[in-house]
């Protein structure tokens, strides 16, 4: 068996990342590892040491899993999305709504000549996402 997951790089919001995600898609925070108390803290400035190495939220069919990066190790997210496709139209808009807020949206949340209904926005960590309802 095989299975593809996403792994973010924030710089200092992996916590509130992921507790936004987890509050619109549910699932359960698995993992929330900070850089105090590890082997990695003393390769991590002071500021970082209660930034987050590692953490994952688990969901039915995949993990989302972040962390914060070092600023000079920080490459911005290009050319990527996070796709979610549902069949559920009010289940899909509500996500749309509840991820984008404070973000850029790209596309709205609309009837397409491929979709029931389909968006684009990036959410306030600058990570891409696409909703496809079919």
């Amino acid at each position: 068996m095989m299975r593809l997951n996403v792994y973010l790089n924030f710089l200092g919001q992996c916590e509130e990342a992921l507790g936004v995600y987890q509050a619109a898609l549910g699932g359960e925070i698995s993992a929330m590892v900070k850089v105090a108390g590890t082997p990695a803290e003393p390769h991590y400035p002071a500021d970082m040491k209660n930034n987050v190495l590692h953490g994952c939220l688990t969901l039915d069919n995949m993990d989302i899993m972040a962390s914060d990066c070092p600023p000079s190790m920080y490459v911005k997210p290009a050319n990527t999305a996070i796709c979610i496709n549902l069949d559920d139209e009010n289940k899909a808009e509500r996500l749309f709504k509840e991820l984008s807020k404070d973000g850029a949206v790209l596309m709205p949340f609309e009837q397409t000549f491929f979709a029931k209904k389909y968006g684009m926005f990036t959410d306030r960590f600058g990570v891409s996402w696409m909703v496809h309802c079919s």
